[in-house]
């Protein structure tokens, strides 16, 4: 028996392919991406907080996000990076030397994944809980051979209209001879940060009123407290949000904890439960935001692990359900947890390197700029 085909069939077939092809291409463009930074945290500081918080029972903001992988963190000169090289990967897609900020190890300025997309016209922004020009912050948005340099980075951020800059570091942008200025000359940058067009507040109170526009908002002169009357991470990234999502093209916007490094550095336990807390509300906040639109992708990762933290069986009689427990009180060479959601998160799962993740998301915006430096520089 001969079975008749229908020779419009593969027609038929090939223009539905295309049709579902275009469907998915379109659901997995992000309009905006949320790039989420835990400072030195690893997957026990994740299990640490879990427990205290939670008595182990109930998920963290950060277990909810369906897709998981892993970042390998070493850097172009050592297995244990610092914060500037690893940050530099998670910015330009490019492995460097330690102490140095979106440049080749030959010291050559190199595009971060914020200045590319700011190019095709979106909002950026950078949040934290440290100094605005610490290492994190600074691998976005400024270029310079030394992390030390923080007088340096400041003026690079009002140089190239960072839509949202929230964090500490006052001490960086006010004129040496001012009080505890950290500055090396008289420029005033707050002055200059009002010129350029910039809305610039020093309170909670004073965040909570912006209605739109760019913003500097600095709320100590150092490092953030991490308390109250301070706006906390999850406050500060919500006005991120709201301010960023006002524009047309999509935004840019990187949010760290950058405190969880601080507190495991001191093989504080209770330090990171807070710090990890913090940071995991934020993380709460704009997957709340993420989910209402559809539109948002959201990365959850760490530059490195700090404090080579586990958690143990506790000491006989000690009244504890186990013991946390720390092999340094510097980086180890860990591997780090990757959390993705949102248009495009598929790409992030499983074992990757820290410098995949800035390609990745320039792929998603068909943006150019990282792939050239990659081929030079990247250690495999």
């Amino acid at each position: 028996m001969r079975i008749r085909t229908n020779p419009r069939l593969p027609v038929l077939f090939l223009l539905l392919m295309l049709f579902a092809a275009s469907v998915v291409s379109a659901a997995e463009t992000p309009k905006n991406v949320v790039l989420m930074i835990g400072d030195g945290m690893g997957v026990a500081h994740l299990s640490l907080t879990r427990i205290s918080e939670t008595g182990g029972r109930e998920k963290l903001n950060i277990d909810s996000m369906p897709i998981g992988g892993f970042a390998r963190t070493y850097s172009a000169d050592s297995l244990i990076t610092d914060s500037a090289a690893a940050a530099t990967a998670l910015a330009s897609g490019c492995k460097t030397k330690n102490g140095m900020i979106s440049t080749t190890p030959d010291g050559t300025p190199i595009p971060t994944i914020l200045e590319i997309l700011q190019k095709k016209g979106l909002s950026t922004g950078l949040v934290t809980t440290t100094t605005i020009t610490h290492a994190t912050p600074a691998g976005f948005g400024a270029h310079t051979s030394s992390r030390g340099d923080e007088s340096d980075i400041a003026p690079q951020y009002i140089d190239k209209k960072i839509d949202v800059l929230l964090g500490g570091g006052r001490a960086f942008f006010i004129p040496r001879g001012e009080p505890r200025s950290m500055r090396k000359d008289s420029r005033n940058l707050i002055s200059e940060a009002k010129s350029a067009g910039y809305q610039t507040v020093e309170t909670k109170d004073q965040l909570m009123a912006l209605k739109g526009g760019r913003v500097l908002g600095l709320f100590q002169m150092g490092h953030l407290a991490t308390n109250a009357p301070e706006p906390s991470l999850a406050e500060m990234t919500g006005i991120a949000l709201e301010l960023l999502a006002k524009g047309d093209k999509g935004f840019f916007l990187m949010v760290e904890g950058g405190q969880i490094d601080f507190a495991a550095h001191a093989n504080s336990a209770d330090g990171v439960v807070k710090q990890v807390a913090g940071f995991d509300d934020a993380v709460g906040r704009v997957l709340q935001f993420a989910r209402q639109r559809g539109d948002t992708l959201v990365i959850v990762t760490a530059d490195h692990e700090t404090g080579g933290l586990s958690l143990c069986y506790p000491e006989k009689n000690s009244g504890r359900r186990f013991a946390a427990k720390w092999g340094a009180m510097g980086h180890s060479a860990s591997d780090v947890p990757v959390f993705a959601e949102g248009p495009g998160s598929l790409k992030f799962s499983g074992l990757q390197n820290n410098t995949d993740i800035p390609k990745k998301i320039s792929q998603l915006f068909n943006a150019r700029g990282l792939t050239a430096v990659q081929t030079l520089h990247s250690v495999q």
